[in-house]
């Protein structure tokens, strides 16, 4: 059990019983006890905070404002102790998470192992997919909450985390780019290259980079997945592209090579941790938004 500070259990029985001889029959302690430890709290605020009357005390305009941030912390330990409660005993419940594809491979269900293994009995239903679809099954309340790249910006998105995520160029170990520490999307384009079809974020970025630049790529392939076009690369050579959290997997297998574009439009997108806002979620949502932002904050440069 969480114990609050005993001042603030003494301020509040004297205000609620209007005398401090009531409030510490309540309490069951001596009343110059608790009449001295008023008296100290009134040193220390440099105000009194009780009027004595001759039948009992009445909270000064000082004693109000303070009685107020008492109860409500007071509150907030006890909401604090029933999500505690909630935690120790949580055995069922269902946790609903749209991802982007870039974390459907690697951090979601590494996550929601490290979960389960302390909550067994929760489980989780993931859909993957591309950005808008996912903020609008979050707004049909058909998922709790969204791991997206670059969400629109929207009254009804509460974002709770946010990680900067360049879109990296991926190669095998045996490409020639393969060196480098960066790059340029012009230095590209006399490569073959695997693109994600035009419902990718990724791909209107990189659209938007080559109508700019006036570059030229001829996809060996367009595909609707991102496996697909990891699977592509290793066995083809061929360039596809992904957001950098989306490569880590591959990059610590060493499988493949992952290296940032520099170009300006390539180097700003986010991955984004929301909910909608104003929904009451439930303690196992709550507490697994928890664990990702933790896990997210770990990736941060």
């Amino acid at each position: 059990m969480l114990h609050p500070p005993r001042a603030y259990l003494y301020l509040d029985a004297v205000a609620r019983a209007g005398s401090i001889r009531k409030a510490a029959e309540k309490l069951h302690v001596a009343s110059t006890a608790l009449n001295r430890m008023i008296l100290e709290l009134e040193e220390q605020a440099g105000t009194p905070l009780f009027e004595r009357l001759p039948r009992g005390v009445r909270p000064t305009a000082a004693g109000e404002v303070l009685i107020h941030a008492v109860r409500r912390s007071l509150a907030d330990l006890r909401s604090a102790e029933s999500h505690i409660e909630q935690l120790r005993g949580l055995v069922r419940g269902t946790v609903r998470v749209g991802c982007a594809e870039s974390v459907a491979t690697d951090l979601i269900p590494s996550a929601v192992v490290q979960y389960q293994a302390q909550h067994p009995g929760v489980q989780f239903q993931v859909v993957s997919g591309v950005t808008h679809h996912l903020v609008g099954l979050l707004g049909q309340d058909e998922v709790e909450l969204v791991l997206v790249h670059d969400p629109a910006p929207s009254d009804d998105l509460r974002v709770i985390s946010r990680l900067h995520q360049p879109l990296c160029a991926m190669v095998r170990p045996d490409h020639p780019l393969a060196g480098r520490e960066s790059l340029r999307l012009a230095e590209c384009q006399q490569y073959p290259v695997a693109l994600g079809d035009r419902s990718f974020g990724s791909r209107r970025l990189l659209d938007a980079v080559m109508d700019r630049s006036r570059l030229s790529m001829r996809p060996l392939i367009e595909a609707s997945t991102v496996q697909l076009l990891k699977e592509f690369t290793r066995q083809t050579g061929a360039i596809s592209f992904q957001f950098q959290i989306g490569t880590l997997q591959e990059v610590r297998r060493g499988e493949l090579v992952s290296i940032p574009l520099t170009d300006s439009a390539l180097g700003r997108s986010e991955l984004v941790l929301a909910v909608r806002d104003s929904r009451r979620l439930p303690i196992a949502v709550l507490s697994f938004i928890e664990l990702l932002v933790s896990r997210l904050a770990e990736l941060t440069p």
